[in-house]
């Protein structure tokens, strides 16, 4: 199959009440990056022209980040000042496409919410597969759950299609029983979208534009609605307070840390090393337990950090060992034995083949 034109949606204006922070709620730290990067990692490799991210609370915040991070994939934002939904957030999106982007019948668009980090790229590549290959109005990702408390219901009907989605506070008894549920990750044909929208209606128990919604009426003009079932339902969790936060950054770091035991990194203990996705490990780096590794840390080859120690923004050379120890912003050179009990402050700088000792302290220089 030959890639058609190719947008993406993203959805981050939404102020996340539950995580109850001052921080607007896609810039929350997963393994030292913000949500919403993940998300926007997860479109790797499809080609993606462009990512219209709609913001909203703590919108210049969430902009200079984005902007900060530099992603692969050319970014631009528009601003939901009220929000009323989904469905509405998408309309305000579209607002950044012209007129021979939504008409072209060859285009498509994949919306996904700011909120889902452990989206995997090939999970996005099954999506965009299927969609082309059955030629849809949209294909929805979908999940096989035992539980579907708080989510949307996949309704499907003749030849297996998808008929609706419907919303859990709307749903009847007999809907309330599917498990196959809705994850608010789409693609549709840029072509159908707008129009679309502009057929549903606010006349739902929260009273908001579903973008859920646009399903039926696609169906019900007769229009094909497919949808493929994500291999691990856990990929395609949102996260709405801290407890599902800690979740995510779980199973990030379980990630995290099998890539680099692939890639020859030593860690004693995986369940009790913490390494941020901002790190860089060489070769033969040996890591002990309770070691914690973050922001923008980078370690040499054949060294030995741990057990019992922190690092943030560090620079370690090769072969050194490091142990006990806590360290913010300092740069440590090659050969070098510290610890236990050491403390580098910020700026601090020990040379090749140094024997601070140990409960060495060291201010910047």
């Amino acid at each position: 199959m030959s890639p058609r034109p190719l947008s993406a949606i993203v959805l981050a204006a939404g102020e996340g009440t539950r995580m109850r922070s001052a921080r607007p709620k896609p810039l929350h730290l997963l393994c030292g990056r913000a949500m919403v990067l993940y998300v926007l990692d997860s479109l790797a490799g499809a080609q993606v022209r462009r990512a219209v991210v709609v913001v909203g609370h703590g919108a210049e915040r969430v902009t200079k980040k984005l902007l900060d991070a530099a992603p692969d994939v050319p970014l631009e934002f528009v601003e939901q000042e009220v929000q009323r939904g989904t469905g509405d957030a998408v309309g305000v999106a579209l607002t950044a496409f012209s007129p021979e982007e939504l008409d072209d019948v060859d285009a498509d668009i994949i919306v996904l919410p700011g909120d889902t980090p452990l989206l995997r790229t090939e999970t996005i590549t099954a999506l965009l597969e299927l969609h082309q290959r059955t030629d849809a109005a949209c294909t929805l990702l979908t999940a096989r759950v035992i539980d579907p408390t708080g989510y949307g219901r996949v309704v499907r009907g003749r030849d297996d299609r998808v008929e609706r989605v419907v919303e859990q506070s709307d749903a009847s008894e007999a809907e309330l029983a599917i498990t196959e549920v809705n994850t608010s990750i789409y693609c549709f044909r840029a072509s159908v979208l707008g129009p679309a929208l502009r057929r549903i209606t606010p006349e739902n128990a929260q009273g908001e534009y579903y973008l859920t919604d646009v399903i039926e009426v696609l169906a019900g003009a007769g229009y094909r609605v497919s949808a493929v079932v994500a291999d691990d339902p856990a990929d395609t969790n949102g996260v709405n307070d801290r407890l599902q936060l800690a979740a995510a950054e779980a199973e990030l770091r379980r990630r995290t840390n099998e890539a680099w035991m692939r890639k020859g990194v030593t860690m004693v203990d995986p369940g009790r090393t913490y390494v941020d996705t901002t790190v860089e490990l060489a070769a033969d780096v040996t890591l002990f337990p309770d070691t914690i590794l973050q922001g923008s840390c980078v370690i040499g080859a054949g060294t030995e950090i741990g057990p019992n120690t922190r690092l943030v923004d560090c620079r370690v050379g090769a072969r050194s060992v490091v142990e006990n120890s806590v360290g913010r912003g300092a740069e440590i050179g090659n050969d070098v034995r510290l610890g236990p009990f050491a403390v580098l402050e910020e700026g601090a700088v020990i040379s090749d083949g140094a024997r601070p000792g140990p409960f060495y302290t060291s201010t910047s220089e």
